[in-house]
């Protein structure tokens, strides 16, 4: 069948262009909403001079993917509420040490970090001005003051900081993360300077928050172990926060994490439990119709507790239109359904496009609908369970088919184990899930037995136990894989082409498929020959210093880390991966680089340097050196004067001035990242 065939799906498509232009581009509103309307315009013009002529024109058809991908351009300049005059932006002093007053409403709570507690929060008042716009709020931790709730309303005094840029190439940028958010600042602050405001406004974010928290409160006495109810917050309520990452790390391992992400899988067996509990409703006259409204309104609650996340908000849109049709028997295509559901989806949440959940879950279930049916035919086995379990293998291969490329390129390593994980956990999570909403219902009816919480503790523990032995065959863990873009690309474009000839062998997908394995080898050949060479980085770590020198497709890496810091540190790791070196050497430090026709010198704590040698272009101050910087740049007269992340930052600052005063270029790792030196 062919996908492209299918109307709706070719508007998803141009809708999705549409908002990466959108995205990209950044127009300005006035100028979308112009784009757009002259667009419409013009297509109905084309539409009138069609209809009266009899005969559709390839005009009208041009113009009406145009202006699809106008809207995707429309809808993501509008929902960005930067594109507004009452933005926080517009109204509030956005420098350094510039304090407002601000009023703000939680509006989600996320994992905490070492130091502080995080928030989402919605802007209300910058200086009793009403503004809109969400921003990351840092508080300070202190076991004296309960957590922020979600709807509760405060008023601090303090200045935006500007989010931080990735300090090191190649590594997760929470920045471009966060602006795909909308958030574009953060405060920091502490619970001693925020005041609660007698404001009051509840949101479906606070009601459901409420739910949770009534969950949580009513299971606590029951004695779960805090693994166990973090799976249970993570299965059932769509909440990750408290899940240990040691936990997350073996389910990650294990290739189950999508198991720990209320996702389609979740959706599907609750819609069939809802449906088997309102079956009797069809009795009734209009039943149909109830049950209908009941399920679509259950799902939606559903969905609201679980947070409105990207792969449950996918889940529940596509399941409620599902449940729509089979109720009113209206006959549905999978290929319709998923499009429909990822064009309502994109329209009301266009930046839902970039998440990495949305991304995975469509890719798995479109490789699924399409990839499924032809694996099962196989084998058609006798006995019930043995066909169960060979379907749940057919179905896991086809979404691994789906999402490989994605999910190498995101997180570079393949669990080779998956499908042990998969055709043991999911064939029984119909089970937990059913178990999960009974155990929550009754314990929220005070009339939970204590031995029934305990017998569902044992089940999450023993799924836990299993999935932590998966996980620690580390043989058939394949970690620190190479893989970019291009490669993505490519690599889809090989499973399409290879599974285009086996569904139909003829000589046109049999060229498609060898173009397509010639183009991979290419990118894979291209790659080999763009890798970076003869480059030399200080790269920033905090009170240490790090140094990496790649020659030949070899890096040699110096630095002064103590153990654990080196069992830790990650800054090397996703740089190799990301430009798939595999030699990688340890050095010590050492007072000079020679890089071709360049040299650096290394000046640390003992600020020992020898003024007759030679001239250094580069200056590396490490350790914080006790030196007069004004006599040794009379002396050396260096080109570049650069500063690691083990300096004071006073004397990092004292350098900056005297750098500034005598026009002498000054690096910072610790605000301008890793200086790179290709020679």
């Amino acid at each position: 069948m062919r996908l492209l065939n299918f109307t709706i799906i070719k508007l998803s498509i141009c809708l999705v262009l549409g908002i990466i232009i959108g995205y990209v581009f950044n127009l300005p509103l006035n100028v979308s909403v112009l784009l757009t309307t002259s667009l419409l315009i013009v297509l109905l013009i084309f539409y009138f001079i069609a209809k009266k002529q009899f005969f559709s024109s390839i005009w009208f058809g041009v113009f009406s993917f145009l202006v699809m991908v106008s809207i995707g351009v429309l809808t993501t300049c509008f929902h960005n509420q930067k594109n507004f005059k009452n933005h926080y932006t517009k109204v509030a002093i956005i420098k350094n040490d510039s304090l407002n007053t601000i009023t703000f409403r939680i509006r989600e709570v996320l994992k905490s970090g070492n130091y502080y507690d995080k928030y989402i929060i919605d802007l209300l008042e910058i200086n009793q001005e009403k503004v809109i716009g969400k921003t990351l709020l840092n508080i300070q931790k202190d076991t004296l003051f309960s957590p922020l709730k979600v709807d509760d309303v405060y008023v601090g005094r303090t200045d935006f900081k500007n989010l931080i840029d990735p300090l090191n190439p190649h590594q997760f940028n929470y920045k471009k993360y966060l602006e795909k958010k909308y958030i574009y600042h953060q405060l920091f602050t502490s619970n001693e300077a925020l005041l609660v405001s007698k404001a009051k406004a509840k949101t479906l974010f606070g009601l459901a928050d409420n739910i949770r928290q009534r969950i949580n409160k009513k299971l606590k006495p029951y004695n779960f172990k805090p693994d166990e109810l973090a799976i249970i917050n993570a299965l059932l309520l769509g909440q990750r926060q408290d899940i240990s990452e040691a936990i997350y790390t073996s389910y990650t391992h294990a290739g189950a994490i999508h198991i720990l992400a209320v996702s389609g899988l979740h959706v599907g067996i609750i819609l069939l439990i809802l449906s088997f509990i309102f079956k009797p409703l069809e009795q009734f006259k209009h039943g149909k119709l109830i049950k209908t409204i009941l399920l679509v309104s259950m799902l939606w609650s559903f969905a609201l507790i679980a947070g409105l996340s990207a792969s449950v908000t996918r889940a529940v849109t596509m399941f409620s239109i599902v449940a729509i049709a089979l109720n009113l028997k209206r006959p549905t295509n999978i290929y319709n359904t998923l499009a429909i559901s990822l064009f309502v989806i994109l329209l009301i949440k266009p930046l839902f496009i970039f998440d990495v959940g949305f991304q995975l879950s469509y890719l798995a279930v479109f490789a699924i609908v399409i990839i499924d049916p032809y694996l099962y035919s196989f084998w058609k086995p006798k006995y019930w369970v043995t066909d169960k379990l060979w379907h749940t293998f057919t179905i896991t291969i086809s979404a691994q088919f789906g999402i490989i490329p994605i999910s190498l390129y995101y997180f570079h390593q393949f669990p080779g184990l998956f499908f042990i994980s998969n055709l043991i956990i999911i064939p029984f999570l119909g089970l937990i899930l059913g178990f999960g909403i009974l155990v929550i219902l009754l314990a929220l009816l005070n009339l939970l037995p204590q031995f029934v919480a305990d017998s569902f503790g044992y089940i999450i523990s023993a799924m836990n136990g299993f999935v932590s032995w998966v996980s620690k065959q580390e043989a058939f863990l394949f970690k620190d894989i190479s893989f970019n873009l291009l490669l993505v690309i490519t690599s889809y474009l090989l499973i399409i082409s290879f599974f285009r000839l086996i569904f139909k062998r003829n000589y046109s997908n049999l060229k498609l498929f060898l173009i397509a394995f010639l183009i991979v080898q290419s990118t894979f050949i291209y790659n080999k020959f763009n890798k970076p060479n003869n480059t030399f980085i200080v790269f920033h770590k905090s009170r240490f210093s790090l140094l990496g020198n790649t020659i030949n497709n070899k890096i040699l890496i110096a630095n002064d880390f103590d153990s654990i810091t080196k069992a830790k540190n990650k800054i090397i790791r996703d740089y190799t991966v990301a430009n798939a070196i595999y030699k990688i050497e340890e050095h010590k430090i050492t007072p000079v680089y020679q890089l071709n026709n360049e040299r650096l010198l290394v000046i640390d704590s003992f600020g020992v340097y020898n003024l007759k040698t030679f001239k250094p272009d580069y200056i590396l101050l490490r350790q914080s050196p006790k030196i007069n910087l004004n006599r040794l740049i009379d002396s050396l007269k260096p080109k570049y004067v650069i500063s690691d992340g083990s300096n004071y930052k006073s004397y990092v600052e004292r350098w900056k001035l005297i750098c500034r005063k005598r026009k002498i270029p000054f690096h910072q790792t610790s605000k301008k990242g890793a200086f790179i030196i290709d020679y």
